[in-house]
């Protein structure tokens, strides 16, 4: 178990489900969290609800310039975990060019965009801890997930270059990707949802993961074996599995 008590970890993405989930328990466990989203409203109301020394950030990860202007007004960080996302379900018959483009450049460059803004400093002090929230959906392409999917392959990959450079440096990477939680994003949603996880208990998959060595955890276990197994699949076999949605 590592010491959190006085640690200083910025959350992006913090304002609501899994994202204030996870405050909660680092704030509780004695962490000071930095929260970041685009609402001012929400992340103050968020704050509010933290034991621990905490603070609201606003920030937007689609915009360069809010992010650098965040991270430096976030200060020295022990960490920083990449929770924000949006999601909107989508097939290619229906491509939706504004919501697609929002996925990738929030989900995946977004991520890009805070990692750069904080690594360089940890990697000059020769200390610091990196997590990113992938999801299973990024093992494979699914139908009716254009731009979500591809968003989360891109940000697990992202964590395993990062992973792959930095190991065996005092940075520890590590990626953790979970299953259905219920959110604001999965409420869109029109299909069933097996394995569906509350914020709080996919938060706690989380930390538990962060109080380990290990690089990667998916979750729920039982469900991510089948996204893992995936990988091996032959095509044929794979999209026959998974046919398009009507």
């Amino acid at each position: 178990m590592k010491t959190w008590t006085g640690k200083r970890y910025w959350l992006v993405g913090a304002s609501e489900g899994l994202g204030l989930a996870l405050a909660q328990i680092l704030s509780r466990a004695g962490a000071e969290v930095i929260l970041s989203a685009r609402s001012a409203d929400r992340l103050q109301a968020a704050v509010e609800t933290l034991p621990g020394k905490s603070m609201a950030l606003p920030c937007d990860v689609a915009d360069s310039a809010s992010v650098r202007a965040a991270a430096e007004a976030a200060g020295p960080l022990d960490g920083v975990v990449f929770l924000a996302g949006v999601y909107w379900p989508t097939r290619a018959q229906d491509w939706n060019a504004d919501q697609v483009e929002a996925m990738c450049d929030i989900n995946f460059t977004g991520c890009a965009r805070v990692i750069g803004a904080v690594l360089p400093a940890m990697v000059a002090r020769g200390a610091g801890h990196v997590v990113i929230t992938g999801s299973l959906s990024g093992f494979r392409g699914l139908p009716g997930s254009i731009g979500y999917s591809a968003s989360k392959a891109g940000v697990m990959s992202l964590a395993e270059c990062l992973y792959a450079d930095l190991r065996g440096s005092n940075i520890q990477v590590q990626v953790a990707n979970p299953g259905f939680i219920r959110t604001r994003l999965t409420d869109k949603n029109d299909f069933s949802m097996p394995f569906l996880m509350e914020p709080e208990g996919a938060a706690q998959e989380m930390f538990d993961h962060m109080n380990t060595d290990s690089f990667k955890r998916s979750f729920p276990m039982v469900f991510s074996w089948f996204f893992r197994l995936s990988q091996f699949l032959p095509d044929w076999a794979y999209y026959a599995i998974f046919a398009p949605r009507k």
